[in-house]
């Protein structure tokens, strides 16, 4: 109803003298009650329900036009006040109307002949409901598929718009030259404000349904559709400069000529070339371009095979002889990476933009085969980078990520990653999403690898607006991602770039693609080459000369034969060159730590007294608290009082003395502000206002660093990808994931495996990343109680059946060596000491902490300042410490156990009154293992037979890891049980 009224008043005044003739025909002075229910006046001749326009919504227009009228009679057209006074007076609705004596030409102009007004307002309604059709669906008529044989899939819905379908609208081809107003709704008139229909069409055909398809109306923000509507709707605002065309015709090159460099160089290589999307090339040129423009100065990219070489070379600019050199297969490798296929590394480059003349830095993160598990890696780097620059609106650091259709399609971290894009503590303020559409997947027709119409589909969860584009066409494109740049800066809000393209080979160089998609292949074949039409089209245009294309092609392929002679002197391969995020001064310019050495990773008693304190109190003013929080927090002061500490007291030591260096610390993962267990309680939230919170950590000191604890959505898999890629920026920060319970680390074993266990193998990329997970067969069956230590065991990398040299810093190497550390403390201190060694260490290697459940709150499970207090370490192994150590030759069993165990055993142990028979060792590090220790423990207690104790079965845990390292430690001596 609201949007007749308004269309009628819109109308108003165009149209005014023969809305008064149709409108006047209801009500003269008839009661409400009368207008409401189309009933007859007592005084009318007439019935008002033999007034068509009276009935439905109509009735209540006219009703307030009556009301307004009465009010004041000059408030209303000259029309309606003669009417309102005939029909007063007791004239029939038919005979109350008097025509004014002339009508403007304007209105004559319009609408022809004066046509009934309800013709008028339905015939303007039905051109609203055309232009918005346009705006919905006209991207399912555009021409986006440079094969044109789109695979997309509407449930053969026909499209009702364009010239033929104006019938559908209510409209003739007899309205086709009719003259209208058009809605604010559109900016197809640019500076006019009606059109003939003819010309709406038109002009809506131009913006909608040409090579670029604009999915938006989902929004459901006003400003934001209107913004997008006149980016496309505007006439004439797609026209490209001469100089645009030129720049565009320059990075087409480059990008074609790259590719077929390769192709002649090394033809049986592997390199998943770009061919057939090369405008994939000057589409991120000019997103960075526009950005850099708005002040970003540094762009994290993230992306799969596809065009990666391209890319590294014509876009973040990474020397061509390196890139060259790769394909050399007699060069080793100078430094411990084990390096990768060419098309998974990673890179690092400042530079100056051309456009903007301003420095930009660009780094490509390296991603595994899993293509879309670098996504939220990206995000963590670059809300790391905005963190440490103070780019709290994100309009210095942006995030690029490119992706295939079937992977965006098919892979659930895609939408994971999506709904991180506005959570408080992981939002980057907008990621442009570049789409590679090769329509197919390997082998895999779209058909068979996706129920949506768009592999896209997935953005509009978020009210991402969807620009498909074909790529053929370089100019749409680059004007697309102008208006994604454009987009990003100005709603800080994600976008996707769909390049509608193919390829032009199989999955790589040597596969065959004809085996299972014939028919596409023998059209690919037959099609054109990108740059050949487009430098066709730019002679024709007379914006170059052939002579002048043929130069720069000249010039560009002198650029890379240079480099390819230059590639030749490289006798070794230096993976470091291929850093995607260098930590400057943190190592020697070697690439090797500054020392190797750890200090002690204790704390004074002041420090521990004030963390304590601050951790028992609530530093803000009139906040109000839950019961049993203050209950919580008397308990804290009482240990303090006490000098002594629990599990969660220990991981605050931890924290506040790293934050109190300046070390910044992040805790992220489900729940962890209060802790799954209840234990942590690290934001206190106000009991009386909504939303007021306080996080005591950040008030231990002025000069602090700040703490971050954020609950995160219910997701694994992007969460630790995305705190992953935050601890890869910088190697002076504590990054910690906990999984709400140990086995939650399922669903993320994809980074746990891709970036984690080999990063340091594979990228030569040290990263400290801290995994804490809740372990514990305690009642919660066999698949909600284990993290399952076992498998981060199996992905060590140390030797089970070689003992290894002693030295006197025999432990610091071994954690050198190492691809990641495993521990499982039994104790606050021990855990307390972990926490900071990672800090501490002169390296970064990721930490997986086994961390307890009912050891939370046990009352044998605190630790004293005393092992906390400068001097003291991390204990690898804590060896028995009762009546057995004393007696070591009356022991008969040595029992090797790790984690809550160990306080079952000593209980029982003391209940059996066996206290002097048996002894019991934790092995705090099990990874990489304390041989050294264990062989200090066997031989204290030579008469023991040896036993490994766990909770868990024997074929899950620690077993199958411990035992052969046990036995080579005792040179097989003894058996282990």
């Amino acid at each position: 109803m609201h949007r007749l009224r308004t269309t009628v008043v819109r109308l108003w005044p165009l149209t005014a003298v023969q809305m008064a003739q149709s409108l006047s025909k209801p009500v003269p002075l008839a009661v409400k009650q009368g207008l409401r229910t189309s009933q007859p006046a007592r005084h009318l001749n007439t019935p008002l329900a033999s007034e068509p326009f009276l009935n439905g919504t109509s009735s209540n227009y006219v009703e307030e036009m009556y009301y307004t009228w009465l009010e004041n009679p000059k408030s209303v057209h000259k029309s309606w006040d003669v009417f309102f006074r005939n029909a007063s007076a007791g004239a029939p609705p038919g005979a109350a109307y008097q025509g004014p004596p002339h009508l403007s030409r304007t209105s004559e102009r319009l609408v022809g002949t004066q046509p009934s007004v309800e013709k008028l307002v339905e015939d303007h309604l039905a051109v609203h409901s055309l232009i918005r059709a346009y705006q919905v669906r006209g991207h399912h008529i555009a021409k986006l598929d440079p094969l044109d044989i789109s695979c997309v899939d509407f449930d053969d819905a026909p499209c009702t718009i364009g010239f033929q379908n104006v019938g559908i609208y209510g409209l003739a081809e007899s309205d086709l030259d009719k003259v209208f107003r058009l809605p604010t709704t559109t900016f197809i008139g640019g500076n006019e404000s009606a059109l003939p229909l003819r010309e709406i069409i038109y002009r809506l055909e131009r913006a909608y349904c040409q090579h670029i398809g604009v999915e938006f109306m989902f929004i459901n923000d006003m400003e934001q559709c209107q913004w997008i509507r006149q980016k496309f709707e505007t006439p004439g605002v797609m026209q490209c400069t001469l100089e645009e065309k030129r720049t565009l015709l320059a990075r087409m090159i480059q990008s074609t000529r790259f590719e077929e460099f390769l192709q002649r160089k090394w033809s049986s290589e592997k390199r998943f070339g770009l061919e057939g999307c090369e405008s994939l090339v000057p589409a991120l040129k000019t997103i960075i371009d526009k950005s850099s423009q708005s002040g970003v100065e540094s762009v994290i990219m993230g992306m799969p095979h596809r065009g990666r070489l391209n890319v590294l070379a014509n876009v973040i600019r990474k020397e061509l002889e390196q890139i060259f050199c790769q394909f050399d297969s007699k060069l080793e490798a100078a430094d411990e990476g084990s390096g990768d296929v060419k098309y998974h590394l990673g890179m690092y480059h400042r530079r100056m933009n051309r456009v903007s003349d301003k420095y930009m830095t660009l780094s490509l993160v390296a991603n595994p085969s899993h293509l879309e598990a670098v996504d939220p890696v990206v995000q963590g780097k670059t809300k790391a980078e905005q963190f440490y620059c103070g780019d709290t609106e994100g309009k210095r650091v942006m995030s690029i990520l490119l992706h295939g259709d079937a992977a965006f399609a098919g892979q659930g971290i895609v939408y994971e990653t999506f709904h991180l894009s506005d959570l408080p503590s992981y939002t980057t303020h907008g990621t442009i999403h570049v789409v590679v559409n090769n329509q197919i997947g390997f082998t895999t027709d779209p058909r068979v690898a996706r129920s949506s119409p768009y592999p896209t589909d997935v953005a509009r969860v978020v009210n991402a607006p969807i620009f498909h584009v074909n790529a053929d066409n370089p100019e749409a494109v680059m004007y697309v991602c102008k208006v994604a740049a454009e987009w990003r800066n100005t709603f800080h809000k994600d976008v996707v770039v769909d390049l509608v393209c193919y390829r032009r080979n199989g999955h790589n160089e040597i596969d065959e693609p004809m085996f299972t998609q014939p028919l596409m292949y023998k059209r690919i074949k037959k099609q054109k080459g990108v740059l050949q039409k487009f430098v066709e089209k730019l002679i024709d245009e007379g914006v170059v000369t052939t002579q002048e294309y043929e130069e720069e092609v000249a010039s560009y392929d002198k650029i890379c034969e240079e480099a390819y002679t230059r590639s030749k002197d490289e006798k070794i391969l230096h993976i470091k060159h291929w850093l995607d995020s260098p930590w400057p001064g943190f190592f020697t310019l070697e690439g090797q730590p500054r020392s190797m050495t750890c200090p002690s990773t204790g704390i004074s008693e002041q420090a521990l007294s004030h963390i304590g304190n601050i951790a028992a109190s609530v530093p803000v003013q009139d906040f109000a608290i839950h019961g049993g929080l203050s209950r919580i927090l008397k308990g804290r002061a009482n240990m303090v009082s006490q000098r002594l500490c629990d599990w969660a007291l220990g991981e605050y030591m931890a924290f506040g003395s790293l934050l109190k260096e300046g070390i910044h610390v992040r805790l992220s993962g489900q729940d962890v502000e209060r802790g799954t267990f209840s234990h942590r309680h690290h934001v206190l939230h106000d009991q009386n206002t909504d939303k007021r919170m306080c996080i005591p950590m950040n008030y231990i000191s002025p000069d602090q660093a700040p703490y971050t604890v954020c609950n995160s959505s219910l997701s694994e898999y992007a969460v630790l990808g995305f705190e992953l890629g935050f601890a890869m920026a910088s190697p002076n920060a504590l990054v910690l994931w906990e999984a709400q319970f140990g086995d939650f680390h399922n669903t993320a074993q994809c980074i746990i495996d891709q970036f984690i266990s080999s990063g340091q193998a594979k990228w030569v990329r040290q990263n400290g990343i801290v995994l804490l997970l809740p372990h514990g067969m305690e009642g919660m069956g066999p698949e909600h109680s284990s993290a399952r230590p076992e498998r981060f065991l199996q992905m060590c990398n140390d030797d089970p059946d070689v003992f290894p040299k002693l030295s006197e810093d025999f432990a610091m190497y071994q954690l050198y060596d190492c691809n990641w550390i495993v521990v499982n403390c039994s104790t606050p201190a021990n855990y307390f000491h972990v926490l900071r060694r990672q800090i501490l260490l002169p390296f970064r290697k990721p930490l997986i902490v086994l961390t307890p459940k009912s050891l939370l709150r046990h009352p044998e499970v605190k630790s004293s300042f005393d092992d906390m207090l400068p001097g003291t370490h991390f204990s690898r192994l804590i060896p028995d410490n009762g009546h057995a150590a004393t007696n070591p030759e009356k022991v008969k069993r040595l029992i090797f156990c790790t984690g809550k165990i160990y306080y079952e055993l000593t209980r029982e142990r003391k209940n059996r009154g066996m206290d002097e028979a048996i002894a019991v060792v934790r092995i705090e590090q099990l990874s990489p293992f304390p041989f050294d220790l264990v062989k200090e423990e066997a031989d204290h207690y030579p008469n023991a037979d040896l036993v490994w104790c766990q909770e868990e079965h024997k074929n899950h845990g620690y077993y199958d890891y411990v035992k052969p390292r046990i036995s080579t430690t005792i040179g097989h001596t003894r058996p282990i049980w």
